[in-house]
């Protein structure tokens, strides 16, 4: 599993832009919006993001938009639930 992508999820405000945009495509201004961090600190949040490959993003006239890139979420959920556990494996122990 790329590091990148734990280096992503350890920290509580990317955890919480990716929960915003599991509502759908969002631009920066609307993602910072929920936070008291100046834009960009986002910016860099989103930056780590996208180097992780959570998120895409894509030109919108003068905005860029931004969107999970759920196949990379759904494979990092899936190694973590086969490495820590969490099913019926872990109750028989």
């Amino acid at each position: 599993m790329n590091e990148s992508v734990f280096k992503a999820m350890s920290d509580a405000t990317r955890r919480k832009i990716i929960e915003l945009l599991k509502d759908g495509p969002k631009s920066a201004g609307e993602i910072a919006e929920h936070f008291s961090h100046a834009q960009p600190t986002i910016s860099r949040h989103l930056t780590v993001l996208k180097h992780a490959k959570l998120i895409t993003d894509r030109r919108e006239g003068t905005f860029i938009i931004y969107q999970l890139n759920t196949t990379v979420l759904q494979e990092w959920l899936i190694w973590l639930f086969d490495h820590f556990g969490g099913g019926e494996q872990d109750e028989e122990k």
